[in-house]
């Protein structure tokens, strides 16, 4: 038997319980993890609320990142054995593969060995954000040396990871954040600029940095927010949309869409990690970033795992600066 994370109904942190369930040993190709940390993302949120991507059968259990000790194998699995340190990369599908408990299963190539210098806390606050930045900046955008890149939600972990990428390729990350409450700590992240997107012009404090325009945005946010984001981007641009956090309707741009033939794109980290050969790239990029100290998870706070409604609660409360991780 083994701890794990379930809810049966949706609603707020307060459905997730902790209970004893049979873990199966693990089947062909699979990788049996004794789990030290967690790291939490907004995407477990909006699952447990029921606005996620994907409606689970309930009971369901939740989460996408997970470090910890190889326990057991599976038939055919190379490359692994009992006791390495190893975290695991987000499965396409958190139900099937939930990593929020003590014992997790998942298919051995969605697992790495992490550098020995990296903690299990830090291994587990590594995946989602770096991948996520990455397929975005790296893979799809093909960012380069010199270029402005606006980043919004600046100060979740996928927006530090952005601005610690945006740096590893010579950009120029230009962070937007609702207030001026982070500005200092987006900046001493390595922002070479800071919006505050509720006390200033976004559009006119964007085109004041970038004259020119910017061609690549990673906004996580849209709703209202599309309006001066497009209206400060350079002709051929790319907008690329992750997230959806504003509650508010979003417009669409079509004369800035038309004068300056701007590419707005819907963008998922599975792009990356469902394709074999870009999940490779990516995993090369990271693990050498991580290995420089290029890229350095930044961890906002932790919670025991008997804490976890807890820290939902922090995960929602926007309060946070980089990555919330659980410990088991």
């Amino acid at each position: 038997m083994a701890r794990v994370v379930r809810f049966h109904r949706h609603g707020g942190p307060e459905v997730l319980r902790i209970e004893d369930v049979e873990v199966p040993p693990p089947g062909p190709g699979d990788v049996r993890i004794r789990v030290k940390a967690l790291g939490l993302n907004r995407a477990e949120a909006s699952m447990r609320k029921g606005t996620y991507i994907e409606t689970p059968t309930l009971p369901s259990g939740l989460g996408l990142e997970a470090a910890g000790i190889v326990e057991a194998i599976g038939d055919g699995v190379d490359g692994f054995a009992p006791g390495d340190a190893v975290s695991i990369i987000p499965p396409r599908s958190m139900p099937r593969w939930p990593a929020y408990g003590e014992l997790v299963t998942f298919p051995a190539e969605l697992v790495v060995k992490h550098p020995p210098s990296l903690g299990f806390e830090a291994a587990a606050a590594t995946w989602m954000q770096y991948l996520t930045a990455y397929g975005a900046l790296v893979d799809i955008a093909r960012l380069g040396r010199g270029e402005p890149v606006v980043i919004t939600a600046a100060s979740s972990s996928v927006g530090l990871a952005a601005i610690q990428i945006a740096n590893s390729v010579g950009a120029v990350p230009i962070a937007v954040t609702r207030t001026s409450a982070k500005k200092e700590a987006l900046l001493a992240a390595g922002a070479s600029h800071v919006v505050a997107s509720e006390e200033e012009d976004l559009e006119a404090g964007l085109k004041e940095i970038a004259p020119a325009g910017v061609r690549v945005v990673l906004d996580a946010v849209g709703g209202p927010i599309f309006t001066p984001l497009t209206a400060a981007m350079s002709r051929g641009g790319i907008l690329l949309e992750y997230g959806g956090l504003s509650p508010e309707p979003t417009p669409f741009p079509l004369l800035e869409v038309l004068a300056k033939t701007l590419t707005l794109r819907g963008y998922l980290v599975h792009e990356i990690t469902g394709d074999p050969e870009r999940l490779e790239a990516a995993k090369r990029f990271i693990l050498d970033g991580l290995a420089s100290g290029a890229l350095k998870p930044v961890i906002a706070r932790t919670f025991p795992f008997e804490r976890i409604v807890e820290a939902h609660r922090f995960l929602e409360s926007g309060e946070q600066f980089g990555k919330i991780v659980v410990t088991v």
